[in-house]
């Protein structure tokens, strides 16, 4: 969940990780932390609460100088945000440690080091690493001996970044569960917990393997795996620019990712669509052979991935016939799942890092339940290699940390995925033909949806009051209207919760009154006549409603509604097309409370610890 970033150089490196830690702040924000190895072969340290920013003024009023360093923006796991929790953590002035992850058994490790004199000065589980390799350093070892030992003695996840005085040109980096990547520069090396911080100075990169320690001087690289054994990874060549992850001319990365998505839908569908059909081998070389045998889906993801997977199985189901269940990642391991033979386990995530929907991939692999599957915005990450298949979103870097462009881009690849399925069950050509022509058109429909943006604006104002919010949805929609409460949560902090809007009776509408705003999708679909029916329950009860309609849907504003007509769209991309006006919906609320809409409290973007 945090952010890491570390350097050795033939210069200072001090500006570089602030730089670093600035494009990994999505990870993080309530410390940060920055320790270099002087001149003097001394470490020197700054550390702040809160965002980087403030680092970055406590630099420039004392500014540390080392041409070795790490650096890091923390959210708070074990310990609250406060300066002596701030990472990097030092021991007795000679070693040095930031760290993502969480040590499950830093209690036991704590009371071992306590018996040993060590004094912690933190609430943190990362004290006990630094700690650790102060002990192996004083039996003898060198840092990169003292690294592999402590790693040996711990459990639970971590991405690490460790220097010492001890050996002032080295620094050591070891990955196990968290993700951590090597950047590679002309006699200077780097590492970050995500490519993006390192755009500026390096489009070259290494990304290790679980259980791999590599160990870093400005003369070269050295990478060993888990049994202790040199190893070379390859080396990969990013085609992101360093202002891939600017802002641009828009107010907020939420924004501009809005506005993003006709091109990332664009780009998600390029080359896997051919002659009105979709391209098999697109998902990779096995593809035939793996879907041939697949008889079920099993989709597993959290957050907004979980809501893409549930829109998802309407299309399975309804569009190729194909069964399909869906799980929260969190949940699917713990609960002792039967294994169904010949499923295919597709899991989605923007990152390819959240830690629950890796652990629950392993645990269907190593329960037998089929051939696995991953939807995923970042190549190389944990779960494209954990998986069979692949099949890349493109939908560019994500820094808010509400996401819209990766949801909108999942959506589109479970569509690619659905029609490839389908071909095998009750999809005919005629069908795919016809669901491939709404997607290549599914960008012009967001563009003229995006054109609403003005008109969202102005309908937003009187939420900027509201403490509570009702989404409502049937169908496929009802999903859509689950991710359009929780942007609204995420980033203006009003309770929201959406239900399918024919369950009004069985409880929600105690709820429904004049403070209470009631959002509502109305695609032109075989529901939506039953969809009327429901909000007149709710026009009756003095229920205040915002309608995004289907401009066929025949529905119009009245003294207890008022309806935003939105382009005719297909009912099979529909779910894609009304999300976009509540996510604008969100973003504008948000910014009317004047809420940090890219770093929304408590959250941050990549949930890569349990």
């Amino acid at each position: 969940m945090c952010g890491i970033v570390g350097a050795v150089a033939q210069r200072e490196v001090a500006p570089i990780l602030l730089e670093g830690l600035r494009r990994l702040e999505y990870r993080g924000y309530d410390s940060a932390g920055v320790a270099v190895v002087n001149a003097g072969a001394e470490l020197e340290r700054l550390r702040t609460t809160g965002k980087v920013a403030e680092l970055a003024n406590a630099y420039d009023l004392d500014p540390v100088q080392g041409v070795v360093g790490i650096a890091h923006t923390r959210w708070a796991t074990h310990g609250k945000p406060t300066e002596r929790n701030a990472h990097p953590h030092i021991c007795g002035h000679r070693v040095a440690v930031v760290h993502n992850g969480i040590i499950e058994n830093h209690e036991a490790l704590r009371a071992q080091q306590k018996q040993q004199g060590f004094t912690f000065t933190s609430d943190t589980d990362t004290e006990v690493v630094v700690h650790q390799v102060y002990h192996h350093l004083e039996r003898g070892d060198n840092l990169l001996e003292a690294v592999r030992h402590t790693c040996n003695d711990m459990e639970g996840a971590y991405a690490l970044g460790i220097v010492s005085i001890s050996e002032p040109d080295r620094l050591i980096a070891a990955r196990r569960g968290s993700p951590l990547v090597i950047g590679i520069g002309i006699g200077e090396y780097y590492i970050a917990s995500d490519v993006a911080a390192l755009l500026p100075v390096t489009q070259r990169f290494v990304f290790l393997e679980d259980g791999d320690i590599a160990d870093l001087t400005s003369q070269g690289m050295v990478i060993y795996d888990s049994k202790g054994e040199e190893v070379e990874r390859p080396e990969r060549q990013s085609e992101l620019s360093a202002d891939a992850v600017e802002r641009g001319e828009y107010r907020h990365y939420m924004l501009k990712e809005i506005y993003e998505q006709p091109r990332a839908i664009a780009d998600t569908l390029e080359g896997r669509i051919f002659q009105g059909r979709v391209v098999e081998a697109a998902f990779g070389a096995d593809a035939e052979q793996i879907f041939s045998k697949v008889q079920g889906v099993h989709i597993i993801a959290c957050g907004t991935s979980y809501h893409a997977g549930l829109i998802g199985r309407y299309w399975m189901e309804s569009l190729a016939g194909i069964p399909c269940s869906v799980e929260v990642a969190s949940e699917f391991r713990y609960r002792k799942p039967v294994v169904r033979n010949s499923s295919l386990i597709v899991t989605i995530s923007q990152s390819g890092e959240t830690a629950d929907t890796l652990a629950a991939l392993q645990e269907a692999k190593r329960l037998g339940f089929g051939q696995s599957l991953t939807i995923c915005n970042v190549p190389e990450s944990s779960l494209t290699r954990e998986s069979d298949l692949v099949l890349m979103t493109r939908a560019g870097p994500e820094i808010g940390v509400a996401s819209t462009k990766a949801f909108t881009t999942q959506l589109a690849a479970l569509m690619l995925l659905t029609i490839v399925l389908g071909r095998r069950f009750s999809m005919s050509e005629e069908t795919e033909r016809r669901l491939v022509h709404e997607l290549e058109h599914l960008p012009r429909q967001i563009e003229d949806v995006l054109a609403l943006d003005d008109k969202i604006q102005l309908l937003s104002e009187p939420f900027a009051d509201k403490d509570n919010a009702l989404f409502l949805g049937r169908g496929a929609q009802y999903p859509v209207a689950m991710e359009g409460a929780l942007k609204l949560k995420e980033i203006s902090y009003i309770h929201a919760e959406a239900y399918p809007a024919g369950e009004l009776k069985h409880g929600p509408l105690a709820l429904v009154d004049a403070s209470m705003p009631v959002i509502v999708v109305a695609p032109n679909n075989e529901l939506l006549e039953k969809l009327k029916s429901n909000l007149h329950e709710v026009s009756a009860r003095g229920g205040e409603m915002l309608v995004f309609a289907d401009q066929e849907a025949g529905m119009a504003s009245d003294e207890t509604s008022t309806v935003l007509p939105v382009a005719p769209t297909s009912d099979c991309v529909a779910p894609i097309v009304f999300t976009i006006p509540l996510q604008l919906l969100a973003y504008h609320v948000a910014v009317l409370k004047g809420t940090d809409v890219d770093q929304p409290r408590n959250l941050a973007k990549s949930v890569t610890v349990e």
